[in-house]
């Protein structure tokens, strides 16, 4: 676990790209980082849901659901599974359901807002693609850092 504040890591890393929303922190984890896997889609978590099966690592899945508020991208039982697996945490530029079992897993969530309704499978989105999300480009294999200040993309490791 990296245990340096996201603002240390922007005084010394400014080149480091900041996503500039307003993320809720929701899981049992405050702060987490990890290496980003990256997943695009909208009001359909498939991949999401198959992604959290396999082993995580230590990674961070980043899901650029579009900012949609009106389906759930992410749930108790696949933020448990996420947890199994050894997956860090997510960051998901939508929503979740669930939030108060989610607060009690050890893992990182950050998320725009909640909306109690799932979402449909449909099978649709992209994975391991490139997102731009809040002003920051965020690239499979990319540094995530994610505490309460917010979240921070560096292309290297930052110390």
């Amino acid at each position: 676990m990296h245990s340096i504040s996201t603002p240390d890591l922007t005084d010394a890393a400014p080149d480091a790209a900041v996503i500039e929303l307003q993320f809720r922190n929701l899981g049992g984890l405050k702060q987490f980082a990890g290496r980003a896997v990256t997943i695009k889609c909208h009001e359909d978590n498939s991949l999401v849901k198959q992604c959290v099966a396999e082993p995580g690592d230590g990674r961070v899945l980043v899901v650029d659901g579009g900012g949609s508020l009106r389906r759930a991208l992410l749930g108790d039982m696949l933020a448990e599974q996420a947890a199994a697996n050894a997956w860090s945490g997510l960051i998901i530029n939508g929503a979740v359901r669930d939030v108060d079992a989610l607060g009690s897993i050890a893992l990182g969530v950050q998320a725009l807002g909640t909306i109690p309704l799932k979402t449909e499978k449909r099978g649709e989105g992209q994975r391991d693609v490139v997102l731009q999300i809040g002003g920051a480009r965020i690239g499979p294999g990319d540094y995530i850092y994610a505490d309460n200040n917010g979240v921070v993309v560096s292309q290297r490791a930052l110390q």
